[in-house]
């Protein structure tokens, strides 16, 4: 058994489809598969799996029935940006796109939270990255419990019966997704308090990084506990069988890229993608077009 077929068979390890057993404490940031990889191996296979991402988005798109939609979340400095441009760099830009959410602005306070959402989905035969999604909606704002009073909500919030219907509707959404064709993965990027200190440290003491730095970041650090009841909390609540989540073992940046590369690739073999083929009066025609052009003086 190969390093690649090895490393794809450990998948099953970091996916949660029930949510009910899930417990955070229980995935090691630090994992690396224990399967005697090494950066540079790591380089290597992410070179093999991306050239069977190109292969397989490309049937994607020319079969044009289903979609692929994949959710990153994670703590600052998780990865989110490296992970989309390490593992869709070379992939068709036709085929894919990101959408990244930010902070809602004055219309989508005045819709409901996940309106933004459905809007910014895929189409068929698209793959869409979302960094960040409407799981912000059960995480800053339920850390953040003052930021309910901006979207014109009626009733009680910020009580358990509120966060379980918004656990719901986001189970709702997906299945709904699910069931129109599109193929959901989210993926939450696993790091430790001290890689994040550690990579904070980094954009302040690097020129060149220090772009990437904002206030912001230390100030939601204060509230690292917070965050991470808020992640299990969320994704006992929502993980599914139609929409999985998985994960991913984070400290080691080159490790995570495999792990969502290699997680997108299987599920899209197991779609069994075939070219498709034109109906016997198109192939005849394509076949004279071929004849034609063969016959060219």
């Amino acid at each position: 058994m190969n390093k690649l077929t090895k490393f794809l068979h450990i998948l099953d390890s970091y996916h949660i489809t029930e949510g009910d057993k899930f417990r955070l404490k229980d995935h090691n940031p630090n994992d690396d598969g224990n399967l005697g990889l090494t950066k540079e191996d790591g380089s290597e296979l992410l070179k093999e799996v991306k050239h069977r991402l190109q292969d397989l988005q490309e049937l994607l798109y020319a079969n044009q029935k289903q979609s692929v939609l994949i959710i990153l979340q994670g703590m600052d400095a998780a990865g989110k940006d490296g992970t989309i441009k390490h593992v869709m760099s070379g992939v068709n830009p036709q085929g894919v796109s990101v959408a990244s959410f930010k902070q809602p602005g004055p219309t989508d306070l005045l819709h409901g939270f996940l309106w933004r959402i459905h809007a910014a989905a895929p189409q068929a035969g698209r793959i869409v990255i979302f960094n960040r999604s409407q799981y912000e909606d059960v995480l800053v704002t339920r850390v953040h419990p003052e930021l309910l009073d901006r979207e014109h909500l009626t009733g009680p919030i910020d009580t358990p019966e509120f966060w379980e219907g918004r656990y719901k509707d986001i189970r709702h959404l997906e299945h709904y997704f699910s069931r129109q064709g599109t193929l959901v993965l989210k993926f939450f990027l696993n790091i430790s308090a001290d890689e994040q200190k550690e990579r904070l440290l980094s954009r302040l003491e690097e020129p060149e990084k220090r772009w990437k730095f904002s206030s912001s970041d230390l100030k939601e650090r204060e509230y690292w506990d917070q965050y991470q009841t808020a992640y299990e909390d969320a994704i006992q609540a929502t993980a599914r069988p139609y929409a999985p989540w998985i994960i991913v073992p984070a400290n080691h940046k080159w490790y995570a890229r495999l792990v969502v590369i290699g997680t997108i690739i299987r599920a899209l073999t197991h779609l069994q993608l075939q070219l498709p083929q034109p109906a016997p009066d198109v192939t005849k025609r394509l076949d004279d077009y071929l004849a034609r052009l063969k016959n060219e003086k």
